[in-house]
């Protein structure tokens, strides 16, 4: 089933210098109509799986390794909550890449972007600093291990992260999302038929069609 087939149509009146009369509308895919997952189920786990996704895939490879149809790419993101593919789909170790390349310069690639904290812990093994704090480039701390007042050096307590190491973990954290347990696939397809569907208004042509106002009627 094609998300796109799915949604329904509205007509609105032609703006089109060559219409036939005042009343000629245009028909179109209401893709203000979306679909995503009900609040009250995004946390609920038994519904979702956790999925990791690979290098290189994209929704429709990852719809066909899921569900057994590329065609269903967009439960995939739907459940993930993706919104803006561009943006929010991992793009392959060699796009990245390009990316980085693209917006730094491959002379700029290895510049440092910002500085992260290491991990310093006391002597009792407890961790006096978390690891992967941005803090500017001279940080330092000063804390008491077992009565001792003792400070930390720059080299022990800060690391610079390149552009090209930014943004490769940046695109990492998109690799991780949820998708809809595969038991619960046709129940999705049921409520989205659902959704789909106009209720009576105003606007009401049929389940499917709803026809918005003609100013230049109405005028």
């Amino acid at each position: 089933m094609s998300y796109f087939r799915e949604l329904p149509d509205l007509e609105y009146q032609s703006p089109l210098s060559n219409r036939v009369s005042s009343k000629t509308y245009m028909r179109a895919k209401n893709i203000f109509r979306r679909m995503k997952i009900r609040d009250d189920l995004q946390n609920v786990f038994t519904v979702f799986n956790k999925y990791v996704i690979k290098d290189g895939a994209r929704p429709d490879t990852v719809a066909e390794e899921l569900y057994g149809s590329s065609t269903l790419d967009w439960v995939v993101t739907i459940s993930a909550g993706i919104v803006n593919i561009k943006n929010e789909w991992p793009l392959s170790s060699k796009d990245i890449y390009n990316f980085s390349e693209e917006k730094y310069g491959l002379s700029g690639l290895n510049d440092t972007h910002h500085y992260e904290t290491k991990e310093i812990k006391n002597s009792s093994g407890n961790i006096v600093l978390p690891k992967g704090k941005v803090v500017d480039s001279n940080y330092t701390i000063r804390y008491f291990d077992n009565g001792v007042e003792k400070s930390s050096t720059i080299p022990d307590t800060v690391v610079g992260v390149t552009n090209y190491e930014y943004e490769t973990e940046e695109n990492l954290k998109k690799q991780n999302i949820y998708v809809l347990k595969k038991r619960y696939l046709q129940q999705f397809m049921i409520d989205m038929k659902n959704e789909m569907t106009y209720k009576k208004s105003s606007q009401y042509v049929n389940d499917k069609l709803i026809r918005t106002e003609n100013t230049r009627i109405t005028i």
